[in-house]
């Protein structure tokens, strides 16, 4: 044979090898085992806080919330396993137990807390079933989903647990603005792959034992217009005061995050709420009007510098023209409160993640370092330093 012969055979072969290989089939990946589809999550997290400006009754921060306490404070320990429905184990579960005072403050009424305790974390135990719930896919379509018991609430920007947050530190929306968590159900359908709806009825806010023999409604869109970017529109409404069904509270939640900038992260939250015959304008007395209102903003910048160093920043207004949701003045006197936190987060091993953070909040008139008895706010503005460490085991 001669070598221009021998040249077209291998040259043959080299072409058949490769249109073989190009029309093979990507193998397909192996489905998961039901352990896999669990996910686990559990951290614990403690923290020390300063108030520049002196701390007023009992040694607070005033309209804080898990960094109420000055000095130190055990924030959480939480275990957390979840399972997704999926079409191989169209069941699903989630299972969150917590400890610490983050814990306290996060009780729903008839769990851990009694109708007498008016706020969660008097008298209460320093743990939590957060969230216990099941959930079930119905082949129906691309799959209706079927979700009951105890869970956390569709609205707001910002979560529970820290280490999924920006900053140390809550938002006045997520502490005044919004509850935490629901007894109830909610059905699931996504009928495009960038539209998933949520709705079903719940108990109320924070509430496992109905105080008033009626459901409220919540619900959600959440939409994925484009890569990287995400937005939701969740609401709730129903009447949430004791023993009466005929004064709805309606809130009203949009949030959005895009991630496409490398190493950058950007979210928005906007809240509007209100309330017909607000049960304590009512029994003040004082006002011929009685329903109040309230709505607020954030914004939220963050960028990595390294895979260990983040730096985030959090801009924030929110307005409570009656005063009924950050109860800081008398009742039908107008508060606006702003707020400007940044902080400083920094991986130091593995799980183990330090939080350095300053927080600035001002108000419109005195609503921060009571004094005389813890009844006399005075001054308009406090400024904090928090250190936290958090560690992460899954």
């Amino acid at each position: 044979m001669t070598r221009v012969g021998r040249w077209l055979i291998l040259a043959a072969a080299v072409c058949l090898t490769a249109t073989a290989a190009f029309g093979q089939e990507k193998p397909a990946e192996k489905p998961k085992t039901l352990l896999e589809e669990i996910v686990l999550f559990s951290y614990i997290e403690n923290s020390v806080v300063f108030n520049l400006n002196g701390n007023g009754r009992g040694n607070h921060n005033e309209l804080r919330l898990y960094d109420f306490d000055g000095g130190y404070t055990f924030n959480m320990a939480e275990f957390s396993a979840k399972k997704d429905p999926s079409e191989r184990y169209p069941f699903g579960f989630g299972v969150v137990l917590t400890a610490g005072q983050d814990a306290q403050k996060n009780h729903a009424l008839g769990i851990f807390r009694g109708s007498d305790d008016a706020f969660p974390f008097r008298n209460t135990p320093a743990f939590d079933l957060e969230e216990a719930y099941g959930a079930y896919k119905v082949p129906l379509g691309s799959g209706l989903t079927v979700k009951a018991g105890k869970f956390v609430t569709l609205l707001g920007y910002e979560v529970i647990e820290s280490p999924n947050n920006l900053n140390f530190s809550r938002s006045f929306l997520f502490g005044l603005a919004i509850p935490f968590t629901h007894v109830g159900a909610l059905l699931s359908y996504s009928p495009t792959e960038w539209l998933t709806v949520t709705a079903g009825p719940v108990v109320g806010w924070d509430v496992a034992k109905d105080n008033n023999d009626s459901m409220s409604v919540t619900g959600q869109f959440a939409l994925t217009p484009f890569k990287d970017f995400t937005a939701n529109f969740n609401w709730i409404t129903g009447p949430e005061q004791a023993s009466n069904t005929t004064h709805p509270r309606t809130v009203l939640d949009w949030t959005a995050t895009y991630t496409g900038l490398k190493n950058v992260t950007l979210g928005a939250n906007l809240d509007y709420g209100w309330e017909t015959k607000e049960a304590s304008l009512v029994a003040s007395g004082t006002r011929n009007d009685t329903d109040a209102s309230w709505w607020g903003i954030a914004g939220y910048g963050a960028y990595d510098w390294t895979e260990q160093l983040r730096t985030a920043l959090r801009l924030e207004y929110f307005a409570d023209p009656e005063s009924v949701r950050s109860a800081a003045r008398a009742l039908g006197s107008r508060t606006s409160l702003w707020e400007v936190t940044g902080t400083l987060q920094y991986k130091i091993w593995r799980g183990l993640v330090g939080r350095l953070e300053y927080r600035h909040d001002q108000a419109n008139e005195k609503v921060f370092k009571l004094e005389n008895h813890g009844l006399t706010p005075t001054a308009k503005n406090q400024d904090t330093i928090s250190l936290a460490l958090y560690y992460s085991f899954f």
